[in-house]
């Protein structure tokens, strides 16, 4: 099996590595063998480069188109290159099972369960003055653990035919005016898990098993697919309203590979729930630092680096998504779907309530 650094495995980002990684299992020997338990050992580009001071690991769930261009201006800005290995699934695992000998340094990851996972397996504490100024203290938590990078709101996909309401609120869709007209995918999915769980943190348990079966009971159809797919189904009429994150609006209006999402894209617009009472609900994307980072100050700098003005804009415009330090506008394609109010009740909390929404969404029979 071919190390990383070799051209099947790794590209060079402005003379360092950057290590691809399709799944975890196929790259499982080739980084075993990569670390080292003297932490100093150095390592070697693939122009004989020697760069033993300046390389930080990165494991990363998000896509590589996202986040190359940020490395890219990480190493331009410091000297410090950037090896990543890519993944679906699997990454927080992989960190576990390789201990004290894993070259990971920061893990990015989405979703506040995906985060906090981490936080609680395999990631360190990160006292940082930068970190701590640039980052809301509700975006990241109380023991330094994860950090929050941008915010993706989960929002109201409407009808621009059928539904004429200008305001809504996640109360209303559980109303009777959206009887049979709601679509959404899972009620399990991470994504609606985390609204659940606010919505449970805000309600209370009576209040909330009645606002849930409210929902279920305006569902045009049992919950499937992903967030697009509820747009396309509102594009083709069988529902008026789509629960959906904000950034999927972004991708189906640049979509030039399948151009008929520019068309569902066009038969809806966005409603941010509650931005007259409390605040729409937020879900993240974010980092932690592994716990064995062998290359903690250079991992620093980037996890510092990416709350940077420059970083967080380039960071949230490339997804469509919403900078999480304040003063940094988001784009101007973003900021054409409204204007977003946080929900500002601490993402740590909302955390809290994730196993006991969860089990409501079961008892009740939310998917059936």
């Amino acid at each position: 099996m071919p190390h990383p650094s070799s051209p099947r495995r790794s590209r060079l980002i402005s003379t360092r590595f950057l290590l691809l990684a399709v799944t975890v299992a196929s790259l499982a020997v080739p980084l075993a063998a990569q670390t080292r338990s003297d932490k100093n050992t150095s390592v070697k580009t693939a122009d004989g480069e020697n760069v033993s001071d300046k390389i930080v690991n990165v494991y990363s769930y998000r896509q590589p188109f996202l986040i190359e261009p940020l490395f890219e201006k990480f190493t331009q800005t410091t000297g410090i290159g950037v090896r990543v290995i890519f993944a679906k699934k699997g990454l927080v695992e992989r960190v576990k099972t390789e201990g004290e000998n894993s070259p990971a340094d920061v893990l990015l990851t989405v979703d506040i369960s995906r985060l906090i996972h981490a936080a609680e397996t395999v990631a360190q504490p990160v006292r940082s003055l930068v970190l701590e100024k640039f980052i809301p203290t509700k975006a990241r938590s109380s023991d330094d653990r994860w950090f929050a990078l941008t915010y993706r709101a989960r929002v109201a996909y409407v009808s621009r035919d059928r539904v004429s309401h200008d305001n809504l609120s996640y109360g209303a869709l559980a109303g009777p005016d959206f009887k049979g007209r709601i679509c959404m995918r899972s009620g399990q999915h991470p994504y609606n898990n985390a609204l659940f769980a606010s919505q449970l943190a805000h309600l209370g348990e009576p209040a909330f098993r009645i606002w849930l079966k409210g929902l279920k009971n305006n569902l045009s159809e049992k919950p499937s697919g992903n967030d697009r797919a509820q747009i396309r189904r509102i594009y083709a009429g069988s529902c008026d309203v789509a629960i959906g994150n904000t950034y999927y609006m972004g991708k189906m209006q640049t979509n030039s590979k399948k151009p008929e999402q520019k068309d569902w894209a066009r038969a809806v617009r966005i409603i941010f729930p509650d931005v007259q009472d409390r605040g729409t609900h937020v879900n993240v994307s974010g980092m932690v630092m592994a716990k064995h980072a062998p290359n903690r100050d250079n991992a620093l700098k980037l996890m510092e680096f990416l709350v940077s003005e420059e970083a967080q804009r380039l960071y949230a415009e490339v997804n469509f998504e919403y900078p999480v330090r304040v003063g940094v506008a988001p784009s101007s394609r973003v900021a054409e779907w409204g204007s977003l109010k946080p929900d500002p009740l601490p993402l740590e909390t909302i955390a809290a309530y994730r196993k006991r929404a969860s089990e409501i969404v079961a008892e009740i029979g939310f998917n059936n």
